[in-house]
């Protein structure tokens, strides 16, 4: 399939890419180092690195760039027209400074006149039509799993590589082949630990490191203990030390600060990255950490050995072996959940040009920008200027019904935006080869290929295979309509994408209409879906003509997939709702109904009340609030479930500097770690709890650490805890017992059959 198309999986043939090396920043004319896998061995290769830039032909005037070699004019007539190629990448990236600032712009800006790669590798893969992984099975591909154990001082809660006492006493490594190794301090001491680490890394040769939260927390603090001890971190392919800068990921609505690590040669991988990227989708996730992420994916293993965090230290004094088997469980888990969350971005890396570490990292709309970007230039075509953005209605989110209704069966249209763009032609203005719909129309086909082959398989590697790649293909092929609303894409059409939702929205509408008319009762609809209660069925029959005629009704183009029934449903308003199973399994969706937020015993309460709502058993639920308040006032609630845990942001001297100028306001956190007497650091943990005894209180000035904690005197304000508890039943349970004005009125419907 790799084959079929130059503009989804790039136009070089070259197979077995697994890394590239830069020329080091002071080599000129350097060559770009391959690395290819050749059978079980690794070879590298090198070719010329040719540093460009893409710039707009009227508004600049290239003729003083040091170190350019070749202007090369495009075709087309879009105003970015010239493609200036220089001698050197420190000479190309002195000439984007230069031809922008002469129209006072950065190369980055949106309206620059330059259009400049700022990565090496991005650059070469463009240009060169390569992709990474071609014509490689994912068990082909060398993943190392890294974790690491460390001590805490006496008196602190988390370690801190900047205390010489929390030194690493624990390394569990793994691989995709079976297998696994454990270091520790029992056997070698730290600094000889971090030695035998690196040699196993070099010895071993992955392709890609992987680990859980291993960019905030294991390479930082690996390469934070390596300088202290005066230990050489040089794990990159060409005998390097790793590169870290301060970066962010765009994680749906949120911004995640990490600190990227760059090993040359090699890819990083944060598994804890690809478990958010998963639940921006699902919802399902009631954490991020390993163990429950393992867990909630049904790979965490029986017999497996846990520790609490804050035992690390003393169980390593009284049992080292322990720990060891702590780790080396630890990089298992790593390596089961890397295993289903992976596959997707390596069948991505086959076909953007991009680094694999970048497409975990990378949004869905840079990279069909990405893939745009290199077709224009591999025809030799000139692209556009970006989209002037400008607001636009979104997608239809209704909610008809409020409260609990039975018996509640969902319809889905199959990718709903895109179907639309492909039925009604409508893409971006600037795309003046039609290169935007032919792709997505490609991506359709071979998604459907795909889940045909997948269907056929015969080996549960080819069956994993296929899946990823049509799972792959649904990816991209949902974040075509993204790319037309997308700010910084060259292609961007803010008109394009107001069509698409106002036409989604009319096909939305005109299907609840259809359904209403049809005896069936809509509860919700969000954006390309709709829940609704059916019309009474006679016979088993019914369904599926009733099914048949709704589907009949759609427009040619358009698809819909009945895919869920469920016993219930709780509406409880926009984009919030659960789901009650025929299996008694529940679903709950939005951040209302499950936000992290909440204190732990707040949410556990939450789910019991919907279950209980859900199954019709609302008289019980007064009954459950009683016995939770009970738990509280009997402190029969574990602290660690009332407590909120923080990382601190600012340093504590940061923190008091700016509440001391009323700059912010006083926050139960900082005000413990500064009272502690201990040498806290901006991303320090703490955990903490609420004392006194009035339902009232400042958290600021009425808080305990957890470890400072007494467990034979607990001290806890269980007025305010309780207090928490009543907020939040009247919230969820009063509130959904009656109507209101904005989301519709709430009712509690019995099965319409």
């Amino acid at each position: 399939m790799n084959g079929q198309n130059t503009a989804l999986f790039g136009s070089n043939p070259g197979v077995g890419l697994v890394g590239l090396v830069p020329p080091k920043d002071d080599e000129n004319n350097g060559a770009m180092s391959l690395y290819v896998r050749l059978g079980n061995k690794t070879v590298v290769e090198s070719e010329p690195f040719v540093p460009f830039v893409i710039a707009d032909g009227r508004r600049i005037d290239a003729e003083g760039c040091t170190g350019l070699v070749r202007t090369v004019e495009l075709a087309g007539g879009s105003p970015y027209n010239l493609r200036l190629e220089f001698s050197s990448w420190d000479s190309c990236c002195d000439g984007a400074a230069v031809l922008a600032q002469q129209c006072g712009r950065t190369p980055g800006a949106p309206d620059s006149p330059v259009l400049f790669i700022n990565d090496r590798v991005r650059q070469h893969l463009t240009a060169t039509g390569r992709t990474l992984f071609k014509d490689m099975a994912h068990s082909d591909i060398r993943r190392m799993q890294l974790d690491i154990e460390c001590e805490t001082a006496e008196g602190y809660e988390f370690c801190n590589p900047q205390r010489k006492e929390d030194r690493i006493v624990a390394v569990g490594l793994a691989d995709q082949t079976g297998w696994t190794e454990t270091l520790s301090c029992a056997d070698m001491d730290e600094k000889e630990l971090l030695k035998r680490l690196f040699a196993t890394i070099r010895e071993r040769d992955p392709d890609v490191i992987e680990g859980h939260n291993i960019f905030n927390f294991d390479l930082p603090y690996i390469a934070a203990r390596a300088k202290m001890l005066k230990v050489k971190f040089e794990i990159g392919r060409d005998g390097s030390a790793p590169k870290s800068r301060a970066s962010r990921l765009a994680m749906g609505e949120r911004q995640i600060a990490y600190t990227r690590f760059d090993i040359r040669g090699r890819h990083v991988v944060d598994t804890l990255f690809l478990a958010q990227a998963y639940d921006l989708g699902e919802r399902s996730l009631e954490s991020f950490g390993l163990k429950e992420v393992a867990i909630h994916f049904g790979v965490a293993a029986k017999d497996r050995t846990y520790v609490a965090g804050r035992d690390i230290s003393s169980e390593f004094k009284r049992n080292p072996g322990k720990i060891a088997d702590y780790v080396r469980d630890d990089v298992v888990e790593t390596r089961a959940v890397s295993d289903l969350l992976s596959p997707s971005y390596l069948v991505q890396a086959t076909m953007l040009p991009y680094s694999y570490q970048d497409v975990c990292v990378r949004g869905n709309a840079t990279k069909i920008d990405a893939l745009m970007i290199r077709e224009y230039l591999r025809r030799g075509q000139s692209l556009p200027e970006t989209g002037v953005a400008r607001a636009f209605a979104g997608g239809y989110t209704d909610v008809f019904v409020k409260g609990v209704a039975r018996n509640v069966h969902h319809c889905d249209v199959r990718s709903l935006y895109p179907s639309l763009m492909l039925s009604r032609s409508i893409g971006p203005a600037g795309d003046y080869l039609g290169v935007f719909l032919d792709m997505l129309g490609l991506l359709k086909t071979y998604r459907l290929e795909a889940r045909k082959r997948m269907a056929d398989s015969r080996t549960d590697a080819d069956r994993n295979r296929w899946d990823a790649t049509q799972k792959t293909f649904k990816i991209l092929i949902n974040s075509f309509y993204g790319y037309l609303g997308f700010a910084q894409g060259r292609f961007s059409d803010f008109d394009a994408a107001a069509r698409v939702t106002a036409e989604g929205r009319e096909l939305l509408k005109a299907m609840t209409d259809t359904l209403r008319k049809m005896g069936g009762m809509p509860v919700e609809i969000d954006t390309d879906g709709i829940y609704f209660i059916p019309p009474r069925f006679r016979l088993p029959a019914d369904a599926a003509k009733f099914r048949e005629s709704f589907a009949g009704s759609l427009p040619a183009g358009i698809d819909v997939e009945f895919d869920g029934e469920y016993e219930a449903m709780f509406s409880y308003k926009m984009k919030n709702y659960a789901l009650l199973g025929s299996d008694g399994g529940m679903v709950i969706k939005g951040a209302a109904l499950k936000s992290r937020g909440m204190e732990r015993y707040l949410r556990r309460f939450l789910e019991e009340m919907i279950r209980l709502k859900l199954e019709g058993k609302d008289s019980e639920i007064k009954a459950l609030k009683e016995s939770y308040a009970n738990a509280i006032v009997e402190h029969r609630i574990a602290l660690a479930d009332l407590a909120k845990t923080v990382t601190l942001q600012d340093s504590p001297a940061t923190y008091a500097a700016k509440a001391g100028n009323k700059a912010r306001g006083r926050d139960a956190a900082y005000e413990l770690a500064l009272k502690s007497g201990r040498e806290y650091r901006a991303g320090d943990q703490l955990s903490f709890y609420v004392t006194g005894s009035r339902k009232s209180v400042a958290a600021h000035e009425n808080s305990r650490l957890v470890s400072n904690a007494d467990p034979a005197v607990r001290d806890e304000n269980t007025a305010y805890y309780v207090a928490k508890l009543d907020a939040l039943y009247g919230k969820f349970y009063d509130e959904s017992c009656s109507g209101g004005e904005d989301d519709g009125p709430m009712l509690q419907l019995e099965d319409a059959q």
